[in-house]
């Protein structure tokens, strides 16, 4: 199933898509990511690495694209033989910013992965 989400919010578009590029930032804005283990300090296709969440969890992760011009950047996740394909885009909207998020998965994975990713979306654009 695919499905897409967006928040708006005040943040600057070019602090939103810091918050984005930068790995260790991605804890300050996704209360369900404790730690981030990176092949490069700034997203760039071909980066992997590790997302630790809560309970012990490590989600690896590839990332496909990136256009810093566009805004937007994709990246694949697994939990075992679980997989998500994930689209994330940001741009500007007055003196803020609108964010989306598509998510590609399994609809069970998808019913418990999206009310996270909501808040975080929302945190991204306002916190």
């Amino acid at each position: 199933m695919r499905v897409t989400i967006h928040a708006r919010g005040p943040r600057p578009a070019d602090v939103v898509w810091e918050r984005y590029a930068v790995p260790d930032n991605w804890p300050v804005w996704a209360p369900y990511i404790l730690g981030v283990e990176c092949t490069e300090p700034r997203i760039v296709a071909g980066s992997t690495g590790r997302v630790r969440g809560p309970l012990g969890l490590r989600v690896t992760f590839a990332v496909t694209a990136v256009d810093e011009d566009a805004g937007t950047w994709s990246w694949d996740v697994a939990l075992g033989p679980v997989a998500l394909s994930l689209d994330h885009g940001v741009a500007p909207v007055g003196s803020g910013t609108r964010t989306w998020l598509t998510v590609d998965g399994p609809v069970p994975v998808l019913g418990a992965y999206l009310p996270l990713a909501r808040l975080s979306l929302e945190f991204l654009v306002r916190r």
